[in-house]
C-alpha cells in the first residue's frame, strides 16, 4: 500500500492512499485547486482513483472533491447527513491486509477529518448547537476512536494554523495511544469537555456560509 500526506492551503491536509499491485487508490479531502497534484501522483504510482471522499462538509476552503471526481471517473463519497459542518464528520479506518495478514488483520491507521486533531479536537459551533455537537465529539472519541489499538496511526484534516480547532500541534500524525496519554481534551471528564470546547472557540472562517454551499454542491 502506498500513503501521502499533503500539506494544503489553510493548514489543510489531504490524503492518497492505495494499492499498487491492484492499481487503484482513494484521494481524501483534495482541495480545490489540487486535482492535477493528485492525478499525476495517481499517473506516478500507476492506479486509477476510484474514490475521492470529503470527511465532511469543509467550511474553511472549497473542497476539489467533486472535480476530482468528474475529472477521473471516481465516485464521489459524502456522508448523507451533509447539511451541516459537524453532524456529517466520517473517520476513515484502514487496513493494509498484506502488511498486518490475512488472517488476523489490524488496523494500520485512521484518518480522522476534523473530529480528533493532533493534540486538539474539532469545533462544536460551525453547525450551532455547540454544547449538542461538543457532546456528540466527546461520544465520538471515547466510543470510537479511543477503543482502537494504540499503535493505530492517526492523521488529522488539519494541522496547526487551521480555524477548525484550538490548540493543535504541528505534527503531521500520532498514534492512538500516543494522544490517548497526551492530548490535554482526552483526560477530561464529559462535563468538562464539552465546558472546554465550547469555551475556547476560534472566530468562524472568512466565507464560511457560501463555501459550505459551494462543497454542498448548491
Amino acid at each position: 500500500m502506498f500513503f501521502r500526506q499533503i500539506l494544503a492551503k489553510e493548514a489543510t491536509l489531504s490524503y492518497f492512499f492505495g494499492c499498487g499491485s491492484c492499481h487503484v487508490g482513494v484521494v481524501v479531502d483534495p482541495v480545490l485547486g489540487d486535482e492535477d497534484l493528485f492525478m499525476a501522483e495517481a499517473a506516478r504510482q500507476d492506479v486509477k482513483i476510484t474514490h475521492v471522499i470529503d470527511t465532511h462538509v469543509h467550511a474553511d476552503h472549497y473542497s476539489g472533491g467533486r472535480t476530482l471526481a468528474e475529472k477521473t471517473g471516481a465516485l464521489y463519497c459524502l456522508h448523507e447527513a451533509n447539511a451541516g459542518h459537524t453532524p456529517d464528520s466520517l473517520c476513515l479506518l484502514v487496513t493494509d491486509k498484506r502488511r498486518m495478514g490475512e488472517a488476523a488483520p489490524e488496523p494500520w491507521f485512521v484518518l480522522t477529518g476534523d473530529t480528533l486533531f493532533i493534540g486538539a479536537v474539532g469545533r462544536p459551533d460551525l453547525a450551532g448547537k455547540e454544547a449538542e455537537m461538543a457532546e456528540q465529539i466527546h461520544a465520538s472519541i471515547h466510543q470510537r476512536l479511543l477503543s482502537l489499538p494504540a499503535e493505530v496511526e492517526i492523521y488529522p484534516g488539519h494541522t496547526s494554523g487551521s480555524a477548525c480547532g484550538a490548540g493543535m500541534s504541528g505534527k503531521p500524525g500520532s498514534t492512538i495511544g500516543f494522544e490517548r496519554r497526551w492530548n490535554p481534551m482526552l483526560s477530561m471528564p464529559k462535563e468538562a469537555f464539552v465546558a472546554a470546547l465550547t469555551r475556547d472557540i476560534p472566530p468562524r472562517p472568512m466565507e464560511m456560509d457560501r463555501m459550505v454551499q459551494a462543497n454542498l454542491g448548491r
